[in-house]
């Protein structure tokens, strides 16, 4: 650069700022005085305020979405606790259940009282099993209706809530 062209550039954004406003000014000397339509601004205050309501709706939405999806895992995670909780009770009974066998089989004094203990222990453990599988049914069947509820709840929410909006 020049020594005569250092002197005018501008040092800092703010000077140069300045230095183009006083530019466009010079250039068009009328234009500080030119007003807005008041039609114009009365859409374009409409526009503002139609572009915050649809905001806060889809925030809320959003929000909304967000809530529903933290209750349906916490009811999915609730659910499967059950699930462990119930699979660790069945564990237990049938591991007491065979030693309960095992203990009686060591005590047997003949073929006979060895193959009544073990049609006992066969009709008990059918049994076991088929409340067993009704438990985990129901229980299935509790856990898929309350994971999807809030699920369901949530979506049915949005949408009320969409409708209204528009």
């Amino acid at each position: 650069m020049t020594a005569a062209k250092e002197k005018t550039a501008p040092k800092t954004a703010a000077e140069a700022t300045a230095k183009a406003a006083g530019a466009a000014t010079a250039a068009f000397p009328n234009f500080g005085t030119l007003e807005v339509p008041a039609a114009f601004r009365e859409m374009a205050e409409k526009n503002v305020m139609k572009a915050k309501e649809a905001y806060d709706s889809y925030k809320s939405l959003a929000e909304d979405a967000t809530d529903a999806l933290e209750d349906t895992f916490a009811s999915i995670n609730k659910g499967t606790n059950d699930f462990q909780a119930k699979a660790l009770g069945v564990a237990k009974a049938q591991f007491n259940a065979g030693f309960d066998f095992v203990e009686k089989m060591i005590g047997v004094k003949s073929l006979a009282e060895a193959i009544e203990i073990q049609s006992e222990f066969a009709r008990k453990q059918f049994d076991a099993l088929t409340e067993q599988a009704k438990e985990f049914q129901a229980l299935a069947s509790r856990v898929q209706s309350e994971s999807t509820k809030p699920f369901k709840d949530g979506i049915a929410k949005a949408m009320n809530h969409w409708k209204a909006a528009f």
